[in-house]
């Protein structure tokens, strides 16, 4: 399933450095002024997943093939941008495409970077991108109500349940409030989905920290946690700095630097995951002599769903799925050890995939 995350923040605060470093290019501009990046740079990153290499190491696997994830670097928003300023209309357009959006938020002081707001103060920087993200869900909404209105009135069921999530959005959104805490019913998702909400969407704060900083945080990091803490919401900590720096070496490279920083992975790595968490979503794995992958499904999905990720075809026909958990598959050595062992499960429509298992489906 296709996963795309927006990078949203202020002018300055290290969303292009740490786009970089995420997918491992220099596509987006990191220069030192408001706005150095004028359209959405989109880019597919691989999806950090040890188990690959263990899984493939036993079936002799020709290649490895990660799942993916898409990170979208959405230009520098200011104040006013719900209204126009800057480049910001273009700019949250960019977002509703997304599934999720990241803030990132300065945790660094460094005179030689200038900030938009002539401070560093990442709850404000947060709070800023997040009143913008509203006011322009606010002036959406009350556009559309008026028209969903008549047409509710006049009877149309559809006008009369989007009318109704409309309201429920409001309400917070007049508050000072994102529309993400709105609980939603599951026949209403779908509906609530189409409103293309900016602050409905998933938020996962991002502490862009120095590089002395990177295995801790500090202070202005420590603030940015207490206040995901407050919003119910995720926060990792990362020097786009130093991952921008990793991104140009080689994998021993990266080791030694790494270990060198007193580090026990890159910064995007706990991101990623992250971003997974926020969206309640996990793996499971095919594995043969052609190649070992990793496949994302939400956490719950049934066997046939599962199937229906690889293709649309295999869930229509689901007969059954042959499942073996990814820990008897290392530990007994392979497919034909844990079939042996009686580790290996023929399961039915009912059965929800649990994280690291390794699926074979059988399908009309």
């Amino acid at each position: 399933m296709a996963l795309k995350v927006a990078i949203v923040g202020l002018p300055n605060v290290g969303k292009s450095t740490l786009f970089n470093a995420l997918t491992r290019t220099a596509a987006a501009q990191a220069a030192n002024y408001p706005f150095c990046t004028i359209e959405p740079n989109t880019g597919d990153v691989a999806v950090p997943e040890p188990r690959l290499a263990a899984l493939a190491a036993i079936a002799g696997s020709k290649e490895i093939i990660p799942s993916r994830i898409t990170f979208v670097d959405i230009a520098g928003l200011v104040r006013g941008a719900s209204k126009g300023e800057g480049l910001g209309n273009q700019f949250l357009a960019n977002i509703r495409d997304c599934d999720a959006v990241a803030f990132v938020a300065r945790c660094f002081v460094d005179d030689d970077i200038t900030h938009v707001e002539n401070r560093i103060d990442p709850v404000s920087d947060l709070e800023i991108i997040e009143t913008e993200l509203m006011l322009a869900d606010l002036e959406s909404l009350e556009k559309r109500v008026v028209n969903v209105e008549k047409k509710a009135k006049g009877g149309d069921k559809d006008a009369q349940q989007t009318l109704r999530l409309i309201n429920m959005a409001l309400t917070p959104l007049r508050a000072g409030q994102p529309a993400r805490v709105v609980q939603v019913d599951k026949e209403d998702q779908k509906a609530w989905h189409m409103l293309q909400l900016l602050t409905s969407l998933p938020a996962l704060y991002v502490a862009n920290v120095d590089e002395n900083s990177a295995d801790k945080g500090n202070a202005l990091s420590d603030q940015v946690a207490a206040r995901a803490a407050r919003d119910n919401a995720k926060a990792v900590v990362i020097s786009a700095k130093i991952d921008s720096e990793l991104a140009l070496l080689d994998e021993a490279e990266q080791l030694e630097f790494l270990e060198s920083m007193g580090l026990a992975e890159p910064g995007l790595n706990r991101l990623i995951r992250e971003a997974y968490a926020l969206l309640g979503l996990q793996s499971y794995f095919t594995v043969g002599p052609k190649e070992a992958r990793a496949w994302t499904i939400p956490i719950g999905a049934t066997a046939p769903q599962a199937a229906g990720v690889i293709h649309t075809d295999f869930e229509k026909g689901f007969i059954r799925a042959e499942t073996i958990a990814f820990d008897d598959f290392i530990a007994l050595k392979g497919e034909a050890g844990a079939k042996e062992a009686g580790k290996m499960k023929a399961e039915g429509k009912a059965y929800v995939v649990r994280d690291g298992d390794v699926m074979n489906f059988l399908f009309n």
